[in-house]
């Protein structure tokens, strides 16, 4: 579903990632792992659509991605990518459902549809009963939760999560690793997952072990 290759990027005279090959199925939920500066997130990134390879190209559905620009590129990324990160960026004047309908709403869907998987999503997540509560009145779990629902809104190919756990304590951790393993069995849905969770990491379908800006195990 998701091909990358020769994936390189450089920052002025530093090389970070030095022609990566990636190729990732439907409904795989697959980690990148290794030390700190190995190019973990720097892959995810241009995975993801959010920073430019300098040179390689990323497919997704064959189309190559890495070509596309301005609003073709955001569209793109809209409907086809949902995003997690270690703290999960809600808005915090709006509620648990207003934010998980806003990327729905930037898509142009109806709001009475977005609103409908909304509450979908929210309840399939353990959050029925904190719809209108605002972030700043949720739990770090819960919060990263309404983030999940949030990236699943527009029904995704898949979802990015870079250190999604790093910021919660390890029941929550565990409990939010599990549910994207349900999340995959419920919707056969896709996840790219950069990690420093030693223990969680090896739950995935597959490794990727990135050392010195290149793949040395998948």
């Amino acid at each position: 579903m998701l091909t990358a290759r020769n994936l390189t990027k450089n920052y002025s005279n530093l090389q970070v990632l030095k022609g990566v090959d990636v190729t990732v199925n439907k409904g795989e939920i697959v980690t990148i792992v290794g030390s700190s500066g190995a190019g973990k997130s720097t892959l995810l990134h241009l995975l993801g659509t959010s920073d430019t390879p300098t040179s390689g190209d990323v497919f997704l559905h064959n189309m190559n991605i890495t070509q596309l620009e301005g609003r073709a590129l955001a569209d793109f990324r809209n409907q086809h990518m949902g995003f997690i990160f270690q703290f999960h960026h809600l808005l915090p004047e709006f509620s648990a459902l207003e934010n998980v309908c806003i990327p729905g709403f930037i898509r142009g869907n109806k709001k009475a549809e977005v609103k409908e998987r909304a509450l979908f999503l929210l309840e399939t997540l353990g959050l029925k009963n904190r719809l209108d509560h605002r972030p700043n009145q949720l739990s770090g779990g819960e919060q990263q939760r309404v983030a999940v629902a949030r990236a699943l809104i527009n029904n995704p190919s898949v979802v990015m999560a870079d250190e999604p756990t790093g910021n919660l304590d390890s029941h929550n951790a565990r409990e939010l690793h599990q549910l994207f393993f349900t999340l995959r069995e419920q919707f056969g849905q896709t996840f790219i997952i950069v990690t420093h969770n030693e223990e969680l990491a090896p739950l995935s379908d597959r490794q990727l072990v990135m050392k010195d800006g290149k793949i040395v195990s998948a």
